[in-house]
């Protein structure tokens, strides 16, 4: 987990992470990147030239800095890649999910392997297959490295390293049925709520 930053009497600009995968391999000359291996996949983030880090092995330990600490531009980006960084670990060692509800009469959800509208765009991919109110079922090809099931039929589980590209996909989703403030029906991302309106009486 990243700790709070920490003034330094050396370098005040710099971020200390820990709970780095002992997996994780660091290359700062051949596109200054931080890559983990998961399974058959890899997860990286690209640091900008002017962030320099240092991996301590032993307690598994990085540490970020920033070449010009009065430089607002330097500053900023260094948080970003701090963010990124953070959601990497995190992907790595525990997993980035998100949780979708199926709100509505005969709404419900299954995982298959082929699909009927869809072209797979890589072997094996999956289809998540909705049934939300339309003729036909909507079917939508899982990103690369994100994995899904149904707990239950009006429930889908996101899995993924990536926390982006898992939150995007669950998006995707949802805008095939947008919770709506009338009858409260609707997919749902996660803790999402929604006000009820009172109908419109004419």
């Amino acid at each position: 987990m990243w700790q709070a930053p920490e003034a330094n009497s050396h370098n005040p600009t710099r971020f200390l992470a820990t709970g780095l995968p002992s997996s994780s391999s660091h290359d700062q000359t051949f596109l200054r990147k931080l890559s983990t291996p998961y399974i058959s996949s890899k997860a990286s983030v690209q640091l900008p030239p002017f962030v320099n880090y240092s991996i301590d092995d032993v307690g598994q330990k990085a540490t970020l800095s920033v070449i010009d600490k009065k430089s607002r531009d330097q500053r900023e980006l260094w948080g970003t890649t701090r963010s990124y960084l953070q959601n990497h670990i995190l992907g790595v060692s525990e997993g980035h999910t998100a949780i979708l509800r199926l709100v509505g009469v005969g709404y419900r959800a299954t995982i298959e392997p082929t699909a009927i509208t869809v072209k797979p765009a890589y072997p094996s991919q999956q289809f998540v297959s909705l049934k939300v109110g339309y003729s036909h079922p909507i079917e939508l090809g899982l990103p690369m490295g994100v994995k899904a099931s149904t707990p239950l039929p009006t429930r889908i589980l996101l899995e993924g390293i990536d926390k982006e590209v898992v939150n995007s996909f669950a998006a995707t989703i949802r805008k095939w049925r947008k919770p709506e403030p009338y009858k409260g029906k609707g997919i749902f991302v996660n803790e999402e709520t929604i006000k009820l309106k009172a109908k419109k009486i004419k």
